[in-house]
């Protein structure tokens, strides 16, 4: 089958992740905030919460396009496997609000935690749709795939599920160095994968 009702299905739920990060900025403020100067300055973790989980999720959509453009068509187990990476996507809005609320309380860990093993399901999960796409001698692979670029983008997907988990390993020691790695390692994924996009379209 065509993978058209699969990318829209795709865009659709990422796209909602994405808008709905912005409700946890929303509900650090009152209605009728007395001193809505400093509860803006207050609620500073929302806005890193945001920021990193936006950039998160931009970088899994470009990721998501750059490996359906390798993919000539799909069947019912690349839907399923494609279906639990959208539940840990969507799930990414939770865990962000957890950090954003509890990064200064006494629970940052459980927050840090469970923000890092969202971030290694979804990393888990996309390696399984790429490994199973591109498996068993290109099994979903374009008949004209350029095998420079399926090398290229395993060589990047494989380290990404044991990154996440070493990160998530450290917030159980330090919740807050935790966080600081989830975003500077989304800064770093995002430049590389500009890189490597730019490599692929000069091959």
């Amino acid at each position: 089958m065509r993978t058209d009702r699969l990318e829209t299905f795709t865009d659709g739920v990422l796209a909602i992740a994405a808008t709905l990060l912005i409700l946890n900025v929303d509900t650090q403020i009152g209605e009728r905030a007395q001193h809505l100067a400093n509860e803006l300055l207050e609620i500073w973790p929302s806005y890193a919460g945001y920021a990193v989980s936006f950039l998160t999720i931009g970088i899994i959509w470009v990721q998501l396009h750059g490996l359906m453009d390798q993919i000539d068509h799909a069947d019912r187990i690349f839907l399923f496997l494609n279906v639990f990476l959208l539940i840990f996507v969507a799930f990414i809005p939770f865990p962000t609000r957890l950090v954003a609320e509890h990064i200064r309380d006494d629970g940052a860990t459980a927050a840090a935690v469970a923000y890092g093993v969202t971030l290694v399901g979804a990393a888990v999960m996309f390696n399984l749709v790429w490994f199973y796409a591109s498996g068993a001698g290109g099994r979903l692979l374009r008949p004209d795939h350029d095998p420079k670029v399926v090398k290229g983008i395993t060589r990047s997907y494989r380290p990404a599920p044991y990154i996440y988990l070493v990160m998530t390993l450290v917030a159980f020691v330090e919740p807050i160095v935790a966080v600081l790695l989830y975003g500077g390692f989304a800064i770093f994924w995002m430049i590389e994968s500009s890189r490597f996009g730019r490599s692929r379209t000069q091959a």
